[in-house]
């Protein structure tokens, strides 16, 4: 029949198929004998049109018989050789183009849940012997060979009818009543979690699994059904196993190995873990199995204080494995990586004795840094957030002792004057010079270093000048251009031994005799202001080469002022005793003063010699100290013999001072560390002088920007000055009040946090 011939309709309802005509020739009113030719047409055509319909009646059934035959041959696996797919696909494309597309639906449905339920019976008989999975996977490769197959015939009726009335597909339809009636079957959903936890927990343990092929036929099941509310469930009930396994293994890991032999299994521990789950990565979370075990293996029992141990006693190969752990399966692992590397840090800041000496403690930091350093190196990969980590720590344990800008410069003052003891220079100072990267206060280490170099220069007691001009360098390379000023002062030093070769060259009277060095300083550049200038009656033999220099200088130099700094001087002199043995004395210029006045007489008093020296009292009392209490060195004594200096003291050389060393320092050449008092004064200098720095730094910011609010002012003030020092907040805010003062910034009228820039 051609459905697009409109001798008839079809209509389809619970009574089945009811054939109704509709030519309008049948439609006849008002019939008349004039028409009876037309009648006899319409009584011929309803005769046939009774037969069409019980030929359609008897096709239906026979289609409908056919049908279902076929469609539950294909579940059974029948082999039928009068049915083919071809026929079964050709009888359901009938069936829709003849209307009966509804019933096709339901008919296929019924099918479908008769055999799945079916299915699931068989299932869970043999749930309860050692076939489940086998007769699992068995059924559901059937049954998916199936529901393919009668996809394949319904096709059609996808295409047209449960697209258009929004009905589930053939295969969607399959895969639900599977789920529905199998998988969540409470027997069977049941047996399955149970029989897939204990295969792969077995294998963990040692159980040999004959058949893996059987789990990843179960997970690509589950997989395929896109159930992922199951495959979840599945997953918690597995991961809750093998937590508890993880657990107990890790205390009898603890029971019997060390630390280093635990790190070892651990290790292999997890190996063997993510080979296994890699069987079945696509079901199975490998990363979320690997956390499990990470956390109660590693994170829960790997004690920080195990790492602190690791870190002291360079047990690279552990920190290797513990590095590798942590920071591909640990949650958050680099993080507490980081943490136990400040701890052993704080082991070291807490130290109080590493805090007193300046030369230990920048030493131990020193080792501190090449030890972590290497570490990170071999141990954690060169790992560059490492690194940065190990660094801030550094720099907060650097910039939480106070002392740490005078103690660097100590350190440097030490290597410079005494030598590196056989290590390379430059080293040395490339370590050093990082670790004053990390200084805040940049500018109170320049403070301390200029002091620091400048007895150095002064006195001639550096190792090389190479070194100190590398050094000068790298420190400006560093921190800026702050530091051209110690750049200077060695220039100041190059200076001045020309100036000196011409004066010599000029009075070849005193040439042959050189009697007087001069360094001529630049008082801007050098740590030399009026309070450290003191008066001194120099020798007459100095006092006349003093003079002639000083007309010589002043010559070429008419518009200078020469201001001599006798305090910061040094002297050499050839010293007879009483027993006729000499010694070349090497001295402080008020030294000096004080041993020439001997010359002449056999004993002064305190007031003499202050008078004679005109050195000022607390210069005098130290000067006199250093010759008569030092033993060693005692080359003055005294009356009456005490422990101090005191005004009613009378003094005269010791005849009987005796040393094995023809050579004797008698000043003392190192530097010291400030007293309290100094300390407080050389914290006002560097403040004093990071105002006009700062006022600086706020002009070029308002001058830029033309108006700020104050919070930005102080974040850009901070990122200007930081390469050299910290500012305070609250400092900067009394230098932005400073200058609304001083009519270069405004404050807004409305908002009181806006500042303007003033032209």
């Amino acid at each position: 029949m051609d459905p697009d011939n409109p001798e008839f309709s079809c209509e389809v309802n619970k009574g089945g198929p009811i054939i109704v005509p509709t030519r309008k020739e049948i439609q006849v009113q008002n019939m008349t004998s004039n028409s009876m030719n037309q009648t006899i047409k319409i009584f011929m055509r309803s005769r046939n049109l009774e037969e069409e319909s019980m030929k359609l009646e008897k096709f239906l059934k026979d289609s409908w018989k056919f049908l279902e035959h076929g469609l539950n041959a294909i579940f059974h696996k029948q082999n039928d050789d009068y049915i083919s797919l071809e026929q079964l696909y050709s009888e359901a494309y009938n069936m829709v183009i003849l209307g009966q597309v509804t019933r096709l639906y339901m008919v296929s449905v019924t099918i479908m849940t008769s055999h799945v339920k079916e299915i699931s019976k068989s299932i869970e008989e043999a749930a309860e012997g050692d076939f489940f999975l086998e007769e699992l996977s068995r059924k559901w490769n059937d049954y998916k060979m199936a529901i393919q197959n009668i996809e394949n015939i319904l096709i059609y009726m996808d295409r047209t009818y449960v697209r258009k009335n929004d009905k589930t597909p053939i295969r969607d339809l399959g895969l639900n009543l599977w789920r529905d009636n199998v998988v969540y079957s409470a027997q069977i959903q049941s047996q399955l979690q149970n029989t897939l936890v204990e295969l792969l927990h077995g294998e963990r343990i040692g159980k040999v699994i004959n058949n893996k092929d059987l789990i990843r036929n179960t997970f690509m099941m589950l997989k395929y059904l896109g159930d992922s509310d199951y495959e979840t469930s599945l997953e918690i009930r597995f991961l809750e196993v093998s937590a508890e396994y993880f657990r107990g293994e890790s205390q009898k890991l603890i029971e019997c190995c060390d630390f280093s032999d635990y790190i070892r299994k651990v290790k292999n521990h997890l190996i063997e873990e993510m080979i296994r789950v890699s069987h079945y990565s696509d079901f199975i979370c490998g990363k979320k199995i690997v956390d499990v075990m990470c956390k109660e293996m590693i994170e829960n029992r790997i004690e920080s204080s195990w790492l602190v141990t690791f870190f002291l006693d360079d047990r690279y190969e552990d920190l290797r494995n513990v590095y590798m752990m942590f920071t591909h399966y640990v949650s958050d692992g680099l993080r507490k990586l980081q943490k136990v590397v400040r701890n052993t840090c704080q082991l070291f800041l807490t130290d109080p004795e590493r805090l007193k000496d300046p030369m230990v403690f920048v030493q131990d930091l020193l080792d501190k840094k090449d030890k972590y350093d290497s570490i990170l190196d071999s141990s954690f990969n060169n790992d560059e957030k490492c690194h940065a980590v190990l660094n801030s720590f550094f720099e907060y344990i650097i910039n939480m002792n106070l002392h740490s800008p005078e103690f660097l410069s100590l350190f440097l003052d030490v290597k410079l004057r005494k030598g590196f003891e056989g290590v390379n220079a430059e080293i040395i100072l490339d370590k050093v010079v990082a670790l004053i990267r990390l200084l805040h206060e940049k500018d109170m280490f320049l403070k301390y270093y200029k002091k620091h170099l400048a007895k150095r220069l002064l006195l001639g007691k550096t190792v090389s000048k190479d070194a100190e001009r590398s050094l000068v360098v790298k420190l400006k390379r560093v921190c800026g251009n702050q530091f051209v000023v110690l750049e200077k002062m060695i220039v100041d030093m190059e200076t001045s031994e020309e100036m000196l070769q011409g004066f010599y060259k000029s009075h070849t009277e005193v040439s042959d005799d050189r009697k007087l060095s001069v360094q001529v300083l630049t008082t801007s550049l050098w740590p030399i202001s009026s309070t450290t200038h003191s008066s001194c009656n120099l020798p007459i033999e100095v006092s006349a080469l003093y003079e002639k220099y000083k007309s010589y200088y002043l010559g070429i130099h008419t518009q200078k002022k020469l201001s001599w700094q006798v305090n910061m001087g040094n002297a050499e002199i050839i010293a007879t005793f009483g027993s006729g043995h000499k010694h070349e004395l090497h001295v402080s210029t008020y030294q000096m003063c004080v041993l020439m006045l001997f010359n002449d007489v056999d004993q002064l008093s305190y007031k003499d010699i202050a008078k004679a020296t005109q050195i000022n009292t607390l210069d005098l009392i130290k000067c006199l100290y250093s010759m008569v209490l030092v033993k060693g060195k005692n080359i003055i004594k005294k009356e009456p013999m005490n422990g101090h200096i005191g005004e009613d003291d009378v003094f005269f050389i010791n005849d009987m001072f005796k040393s094995k060393f023809y050579k004797i320092k008698l000043d003392s050449v190192a530097a010291e560390r400030e007293s309290k008092h100094e300390k407080l004064q050389t914290q006002k200098n560097v403040e004093d002088d990071r105002r006009p720095q700062i006022d600086a730094a706020i002009m070029r910011i308002m001058k830029s920007r033309k108006q700020l609010d104050h919070n930005n002012i102080i974040a850009e003030v901070t990122k200007e000055v930081k390469s050299l020092f910290l500012p305070n907040p609250t400092e900067i805010k009394k230098r932005i009040e400073s200058l609304i003062e001083r009519d270069y910034l405004e404050r807004d009228n409305i908002d009181n946090n806006l500042y303007r820039y003033l032209a």
